[in-house]
């Protein structure tokens, strides 16, 4: 293989990360590690990380991967999204359905690696990551569906380190996904007019910019009552509650620089300040655990 060729095969691999957004992996892996050392209080089972983290790794690129590919047409009509790289001619199709063969390979193999309730709970996993990409096409509580399916990353961890159901296994996948669905509601304010044309259904579409943004705020609540709630099931001090009060003014911040007439900043509140978020959550996680 040529030089040039080698080129080729690295640009076409720089354009597939792109696409499917590989760094908001950080919107799910932070939470799964931090449930994972919560859940052992630092005695990691070492033989069983690998498996969690490409289950993680796996099932995060795999979605986004799919919502490219059905939102390929929605995409193209967008002004916004014309320019990404399936609408654009940059992939292919068949480039991004290999891609997601890969990734959900990897998550079926790690899925059963991890045990048989793992293995069992596997094709509600992969319903709800599917379904949410075409949820926009009949209910506009498609945010909190897409809380649903990052969810599953701290969920299923906790359930692959116990094989097992509980009730304090709740409070961080809820938190999690009243967390995503406020930030994913932040960023369709900016597609308002395209959805109500389109006939495609969101909370900013349905309700306007106004009560959308508050919606999104009574979300944000939800997420810091379920993280707080988290000290019902295990023992947590000052760091927690310090980490705690910090992701907490996170999304004040993230909140007071987005207006329903300043949209301007709303890829700062929606992408950037919350993939400070979770990994502030694990830190914060790791600290009150090993010190």
């Amino acid at each position: 293989m040529g030089f040039s060729r080698i080129q080729s095969v690295f640009r076409r691999q720089k354009r597939l990360a792109s696409a499917v957004m590989i760094q908001h992996t950080l919107f799910s892996l932070p939470f799964a590690v931090g449930a994972l050392v919560l859940e052992t209080a630092g005695e990691i089972p070492w033989n069983r990380v690998l498996w969690i983290i490409l289950a993680v790794i796996g099932a995060r690129n795999g979605a986004n991967a799919v919502n490219r590919l059905i939102d390929k047409d929605i995409d193209a009509k967008n002004p916004r999204t014309r320019g990404r790289h399936l609408p654009s001619g940059q992939l292919t199709s068949w480039e991004l359905w290999l891609f997601t063969g890969v990734c959900f390979a990897l998550l079926v193999t790690s899925a059963f690696m991890l045990g048989p309730l793992c293995a069992a709970l596997l094709p509600a996993a992969l319903g709800i990551i599917v379904l949410y990409s075409y949820s926009k096409r009949f209910t506009w509580l498609c945010h909190f569906m897409l809380g649903a399916a990052v969810a599953i990353a701290p969920m299923g961890t906790l359930i692959a380190l116990t094989n097992s159901l509980e009730w304090r296994f709740f409070p961080i996948p809820i938190g999690v996904a009243l967390w995503v669905a406020g930030f994913d509601i932040i960023y369709g304010c900016q597609d308002i007019d395209f959805d109500r044309k389109e006939g495609l259904f969101s909370i900013p579409a349905r309700f306007g910019a106004r009560w959308a943004l508050r919606i999104s705020t009574l979300s944000h609540a939800g997420t810091a009552a379920a993280f707080a709630g988290l000290a019902l099931f295990y023992p947590l001090g000052g760091i927690y509650w310090t980490g705690l009060v910090l992701i907490g003014i996170l999304l004040i911040v993230e909140h007071s620089i987005v207006t329903p007439g300043q949209l301007k900043h709303i890829r700062t509140a929606s992408y950037h300040i919350n993939e400070i978020v979770g990994l502030l959550f694990m830190l914060t996680l790791i600290l009150e655990v090993y010190i």
